[in-house]
């Protein structure tokens, strides 16, 4: 049903002393322990893992294939493939995911959505009456 794909890596850190004002793109793997005031997006259409640790606070909108979270989030949250909140996870804002992992503790202050895969999806009928 589901396939392991090839172990992901972090390329990129910004670390617990570091503050960002602006908005940070990337592609691969990035890992947030500091403080960003922008969006942060990863190159669409690309595998990606952002990782917000315990000790991250992000106030912006975040899109990323795979996310993981266990800090602060406050923005709307887009993951193409797998969300993983683990028990420090503070989201304030709308969530939308393709899969959800929510630990115990975790904290969604906003709505959730699934999103529908983009391929068409095929339509159940009900089978035709052979009666006049």
């Amino acid at each position: 049903m589901f396939t392991r794909k090839t172990k992901s890596t972090i390329d990129s850190l910004i670390g617990m002393s570091t503050s960002i004002k602006g908005d940070v793109g990337f592609k691969g793997g990035l890992r947030i322990d500091g403080q960003i005031n922008g969006n942060i997006n990863a190159e669409a259409g690309q595998p990606s893992v952002l990782v917000i640790s315990e000790h991250a606070k992000v106030v912006g909108e975040v899109r990323a294939a795979h996310l993981i979270v266990n800090g602060e989030i406050t923005g709307d949250v887009h993951s193409t493939e797998l969300l993983e909140l683990q028990p420090k996870a503070r989201i304030t804002g709308n969530v939308y995911y393709k899969a959800l992992e929510m630990h115990g503790g975790a904290l969604v202050s906003g709505k959730l959505s699934h999103d529908q895969a983009t391929e068409e999806t095929p339509v159940l009928k009900l089978a035709a009456s052979s009666e006049a």
